[in-house]
């Protein structure tokens, strides 16, 4: 009886410390993911909503040609 006691709580210490692990992965991956959504939200807003018009050659100067 005493082994399967001691085998039950080297179990449960080890789905401990495995799941600190998962969790520890899980907060890192999300720090990440929010240092790229932040990045990509400031590269967002720096880009122009709408493209200019051409400023020299024969297209483009007069009507938008973008697609």
């Amino acid at each position: 009886m005493d082994t399967a006691v001691n085998a039950a709580v080297g179990t449960a210490l080890a789905l401990q410390q495995f799941n600190q692990g998962q969790e520890a992965q899980a907060n890192l991956l999300k720090q990440s993911l929010d240092g790229q959504a932040a990045h990509i939200e400031q590269l967002m807003s720096s880009v122009s909503s709408e493209p200019g018009l051409a400023t020299s050659g024969m297209v483009g100067t007069q009507i938008n040609t973008y697609a």
